[in-house]
């Protein structure tokens, strides 16, 4: 069998299950979080056997990753994990290693930046990997080697999906989030610049530097694209997953069994 590795954003996946089961009626809060295990196990075990994988791995995200350092203001806004999912995060990595997934978790590194490592190294090699995940962050990567697969909507993500949703070229994404700033992870992007201005800019100009050298681009969005080159630098960094963490272990420890 050719080698198929499987990448789950681990937190992704647990938190919107979570979700569900927390709003359904349960004897006691143990029996809702037994329930939720069991479904992010059963979830595992559909992915492991869908993408025929055989080498796996949940990443979750460590404490406070690079990110939160170079941007004071970066996640500011949103909301914490629930007391009672962080409290029980354990039961939830055992529910996923008794799938046969290796369980991964980093000290500081954000999950995103490990699983796009991972994909990016195995592609070079020519190992196809999927990565599950509803984060679009990971859309840059898809590739002939990368494939990005929402549970949720049981649905691989394609460049059609992409083009519908930004209305931009796929590798452009970086840019136009850039641009426009995601609210989501408090990403300012370009001040007064939206998507709509966003969506014109990279596909009128193959990159930013050639807006601002364009004499008949509009003087009022110019002068932003001007004023704020300092947030479209800082954003595009912020956006823009590593390829290069020191991971400390190989795909072979990654078989799944």
């Amino acid at each position: 069998m050719s080698t198929q590795l499987l990448l789950i954003d681990a937190l992704n996946l647990i938190r919107r299950i979570y979700a569900v089961d927390s709003n359904q009626s349960h004897h006691s809060e143990e029996h809702m979080i037994k329930a939720s295990c069991a479904r992010v196990a059963h979830a595992c075990k559909k992915l492991r056997a869908q993408c025929n994988a055989t080498h796996g791995v949940a990443v979750f995200d460590g404490d406070r990753s690079w990110r939160y350092h170079y941007f004071k203001d970066y996640k500011s806004s949103r909301a914490p994990m629930p007391d009672l999912l962080k409290k029980n995060l354990a039961l939830f990595k055992q529910a996923i290693e008794h799938t046969g997934i290796v369980v991964f978790s980093p000290d500081n590194d954000e999950a995103d930046d490990i699983i796009a490592t991972l994909a990016y190294k195995a592609a070079s090699n020519k190992v196809p990997s999927t990565i599950v995940s509803t984060d679009k962050g990971f859309l840059p990567f898809l590739s002939e080697y990368i494939s990005v697969f929402d549970y949720f909507k049981k649905h691989f993500i394609s460049q059609d999906d992409i083009h519908k949703r930004f209305s931009v070229p796929q590798h452009r994404l970086i840019d136009f989030w850039a641009l426009a700033g995601d609210k989501t992870n408090d990403i300012p992007g370009v001040k007064g610049i939206g998507n709509k201005s966003a969506q014109q800019l990279i596909n009128q100009y193959n990159v930013i530097d050639d807006a601002i050298d364009d004499k008949t681009l509009n003087a009022t969005l110019k002068r932003k694209l001007i004023a704020e080159m300092d947030l479209f630098v800082i954003s595009k960094n912020l956006v823009t997953l590593r390829t290069d963490i020191n991971l400390g272990f190989s795909l072979k420890q990654l078989r799944l069994n």
